[in-house]
């Protein structure tokens, strides 16, 4: 059980297994003498899904961290930044319902009670709009700096949009060429356990064998070591997120200096909504949705109604629809022995909110921030990770229903059936009762990086139509006064950036000509 850690094996490229490399690599230095040795296995037939496209502000320390140039990263993966979400017809109310979600905590949140300052006086205008500038950014479409800014800083917060595939190839490059990751393409033909049913080695062709102490499972929704070898139960979660299918489309610009929009646009639909996420070249585009609520040809003229709105008849018929099966759900534990399941073959939900790639890196970064000495390290080490990521699953899965609990529509089977109290987790029931009283706050949330804060609730229940009652008695923390005064200077904020920002095209054509000229 004192065997020492130095060999690790990732099963599977994609993002999640090179964004796991390129922590590990660059945190536990593998060009030196003394060092772990990371390889990654990845078949030469099997391909990315590549449809994971929009990422959180986290993927700024991510590519900083392994030592990836953000004008590099943005011109080699067609990537722009994305500051929020935009949801579309997702309240019920009236057609073209708009709100935002934004990456930015407001200035305040934790000094007043914005929401009740808001409630008081401005509930007539939108929540988000009245508290943070960064939704009059993501409307305008500018960018979160300025071209005099440097890499990963900003004005506002900011994620991005990307290229999957070649985000994938990017990573493998710089893993391989400058951080020392050893990458065998081959085929697994066998995996071997010892007498205590840890992992030893991975029989592989054409190569023969490949030996490690601990497993990383990046295989997709294959699921090679944690489902194939393991057997460890999936736990379904339709019950809950009735999502399991998508139909995919990459659509070109009409225009080539069109607009790139600031944040990903979800417009809900009748059975599910749609994704719309603009690169630098073109747009990733999507219909995600229940098959128990509609059949994939009616979900394919909703996805073509969609379209039709920006691009032509005849480009539409042109485009290639990819149609995507997945179970929305996550595995009953994440690491047994020496096995850690990172990225879809962990578990995998619908898009909506962009959770999977930040989930990606929380998990590298637990691995690599406490990389198990030696077997009886890694013990306790599991524990901790299946109890911690346990959690976070959860509060995704949570945080995802919230979105179609409290919207309005009727429209639809699908829309009713998401409000039925069997459909929605217990906890997420009793906050629901507690913000008819209170607004989400940090002791509803007290885990350190919790997945998404409480001002991130804020966000969706007040953009949504929530009501929260006013509170019955006067408190210091619901000074008016104080609320209305951070309101104002987010104006002066807002009148100032919109002003200065330039546009997300401007910025990104200004980063990729510069890129063209130091490598020309």
């Amino acid at each position: 059980m004192n065997k020492p850690i130095k060999n690790i094996v990732i099963v599977g490229g994609g993002s999640a297994g090179w964004i796991t490399a390129g922590l590990l690599a660059a945190e536990h230095k593998t060009n030196n003498d003394n060092a772990i040795t990371i390889t990654l296995i990845e078949s030469p037939e099997i391909k990315t899904i590549g449809v994971g496209e929009g990422t959180w502000p986290s993927m700024r320390n991510t590519l900083d961290k392994i030592g990836i140039k953000e004008s590099e990263f943005i011109a080699q993966c067609n990537a722009s930044f994305k500051q929020g979400s935009k949801f579309v017809n997702w309240q019920g109310i009236q057609n073209n319902d708009i709100y935002y979600h934004p990456f930015m905590t407001p200035e305040g949140y934790t000094q007043v009670n914005l929401h009740h300052g808001w409630q008081h006086s401005n509930s007539n205008k939108s929540f988000a709009d009245t508290i943070n500038m960064q939704s009059h950014i993501c409307h305008r479409g500018l960018a979160p700096k300025q071209a005099s800014t440097p890499e990963y800083a900003s004005v506002t917060n900011y994620g991005y949009h990307l290229d999957a595939g070649k985000f994938s190839h990017m990573l493998q490059t710089h893993c391989t060429k400058v951080l020392g990751v050893k990458h065998v393409i081959a085929h697994i033909n066998q995996i071997h356990n010892d007498e205590n049913d840890y992992i030893t080695h991975i029989e592989i062709s054409p190569k023969g064998r490949i030996s490690g102490d601990l497993f990383i499972d990046c295989s997709g929704l294959n699921a090679l070591l944690i489902d194939k070898h393991y057997k460890i139960p999936f736990i379904d979660k339709n019950h809950i997120l009735f999502n399991d299918s998508a139909l995919a489309v990459q659509a070109p610009y009409c225009d080539p200096d069109e607009d790139i929009a600031s944040a990903t646009v979800s417009t809900a639909q009748s059975a599910g909504w749609v994704w719309d996420i603009g690169l630098s070249n073109r747009r990733g585009i999507g219909y995600t949705y229940s098959s128990k609520h509609t059949c994939d040809t009616e979900a394919e003229k909703t996805l073509k109604a969609y379209l039709s709105e920006t691009i032509n008849d005849q480009k539409i018929q042109n485009l290639n629809i990819r149609k995507l099966n997945f179970k929305p759900g996550h595995r009953e534990k994440f690491w047994h022995k020496n096995c850690i399941a990172v990225g879809m073959s962990s578990g995998f939900l619908e898009p909506l909110e962009a959770s999977s790639l930040a989930l990606v890196e929380l998990s590298a970064n637990m691995i690599s921030e406490e990389l198990p000495a030696n077997f009886e390290h890694m013990n306790i080490i599991a524990k901790r990770f299946n109890e911690r990521f346990e959690y976070r699953w959860q509060r995704v899965i949570e945080f995802l229903k919230l979105h179609y609990v409290i919207s309005k529509r009727t429209d639809s089977q699908y829309w009713l059936d998401n409000k039925t109290p069997e459909s929605i987790p217990k906890r997420l029931k009793e906050l629901l009762t507690l913000w008819q009283y209170q607004p989400p706050n940090i002791n509803d949330f007290v885990q350190n990086q919790e997945v998404f804060p409480s001002a991130s609730y804020q966000y969706v229940i007040y953009g949504m139509g929530f009501n929260t009652t006013a509170y019955p008695t006067d408190k210091a923390f619901n000074n008016i006064a104080l609320a209305q005064r951070y309101f104002a200077h987010n104006q002066e904020t807002k009148l100032k950036y919109l002003n200065a920002l330039p546009s997300n095209r401007e910025l990104l054509n200004h980063i990729k000509n510069n890129c063209l000229q130091n490598t020309g």
